[in-house]
C-alpha cells in the first residue's frame, strides 16, 4: 500500500499542476477584441491583431539562427578551456561544427535562405 502512497500523491501533483495552469492561463489571457481598443504606438489604428501569427516562411529562418545561436554559447566556454585541455578539446569543436554545417547545408538546400 506504501508504494500507492507516492503514485497517488504524484498524480494529485498533476492534477494540480494542470488545474492552476488551466487556472492561470484564463485569468491573463489577451482579450479577443483587442483591435476594437484604443489604437498603439504612433495613434494609427491597427490593421491586425497584435498577437497575429507570422508567416510559416519565417520559422526555418528562425531554427536556424538558435542553432547559431546555441553555437555561441557553447564556443564561449570552449574558448576558456582549449588552452588547458589541448588538442582534444580542438578536435571536438571541429566534429560540433561539422555538424552544424551540414545542418546548414541542409537548410540550404531545402530553401530555408530563401525569402520570398
Amino acid at each position: 500500500m506504501a508504494g500507492y502512497a507516492g503514485l497517488a500523491a504524484l498524480l494529485l501533483t498533476v492534477i494540480v499542476g494542470v488545474a492552476a495552469a488551466q487556472l492561470v492561463s484564463r485569468s491573463t489571457a489577451v482579450d479577443s477584441k483587442a483591435l476594437l481598443s484604443l489604437p498603439f504606438l504612433s495613434g494609427s489604428m491597427p490593421q491586425e491583431h497584435a498577437l497575429s501569427r507570422f508567416h510559416a516562411r519565417w520559422y526555418p529562418m528562425t531554427l536556424v539562427f538558435l542553432a547559431f545561436d546555441v553555437e555561441m554559447l557553447f564556443m564561449y566556454p570552449w574558448v576558456e578551456v582549449v588552452a588547458t585541455v589541448g588538442l582534444s578539446a580542438v578536435v571536438e569543436m571541429f566534429i560540433f561544427l561539422g555538424v552544424l554545417l551540414i545542418a546548414v547545408v541542409w537548410a540550404w538546400r531545402e530553401g530555408a535562405f530563401r525569402w520570398v
